[in-house]
């Protein structure tokens, strides 16, 4: 199993790896990561290897994640050491907008049936059968809670502790990995908590550093689902 470094710390630039295995496909199997894998809807990382140019990041079996190179690349030997280096522009816009997604599940309580998180852009889909009646209303409460600067943190509890919790789980479409005995929880707000919920993605320390969101146009996908987009307004 691939230590996973960006748990412990999301700002996390540079570390180095140690070349564990290639896999059958051509990816790099480190013995620790600060790249974070595809998963949960936030896209895996860009960056570098060394003198490897890494496309993307996924997960394989037994919790190894995989390094992607482009095209092209030579990959380094089994065994030999190289520093990993994050494509920082690229994961910090994914950690400012995989927190506002958290925020926007505040700001409209309905189930959350898919999303997606890219640098770009993020989305969530909500089992809402009848369009928002006011968006600008609902972005200005997804910025006032932004402007509010609240506290974001991590705390794990046990499998059975979120068994004996199913309101924490929102996404109907994704649900908590299993088998480690714990899961981890990402908490917005301190004493005034404003949400907590299961997530293993990367997000920012408050939510201040998240910036000026933009909504998109909701978008009507099947009989009750609807899309919303989220911009960074930069």
């Amino acid at each position: 199993m691939t230590e996973k470094l960006f748990m412990a710390d999301a700002y996390l630039q540079e570390a180095e790896g140690t070349v564990q295995a290639h896999t059958p496909e051509g990816g790099i199997v480190l013995d620790q990561s600060i790249f974070y894998p595809t998963g949960g809807g936030q896209m895996g990382d860009q960056g570098r290897f060394g003198d490897v140019e890494i496309a993307t990041t996924v997960k394989a079996e037994g919790g190894t994640i995989v390094l992607v190179p482009s095209e092209g690349q030579t990959l380094p030997a089994i065994g030999s050491t190289h520093l990993q280096q994050l494509d920082w522009e690229n994961r910090h816009r994914m950690m400012r907008l995989h927190t506002a997604l958290h925020l926007l599940s505040v700001v409209i309580p309905l189930p959350v049936t898919g999303g997606q998180i890219r640098a770009e852009k993020a989305r969530l889909d909500f089992a809402m059968p009848d369009p928002l009646e006011d968006k600008q209303s609902v972005e200005d409460a997804l910025n006032a809670l932004v402007a509010a600067d609240h506290l974001v943190s991590t705390q794990w509890i046990s499998e059975d502790e979120l068994d004996a919790k199913p309101e924490l789980v929102k996404t109907m479409s994704v649900q908590p990995p299993r088998g480690a005995g714990r899961i981890r929880l990402v908490r917005i707000g301190d004493s005034n908590q404003i949400d907590l919920q299961p997530c293993g993605g990367t997000h920012v320390r408050r939510t201040r550093e998240i910036g000026r969101l933009r909504l998109g146009k909701m978008e009507k996908k099947g009989r009750v689902n609807r899309r919303l987009n989220v911009f960074l307004d930069e």
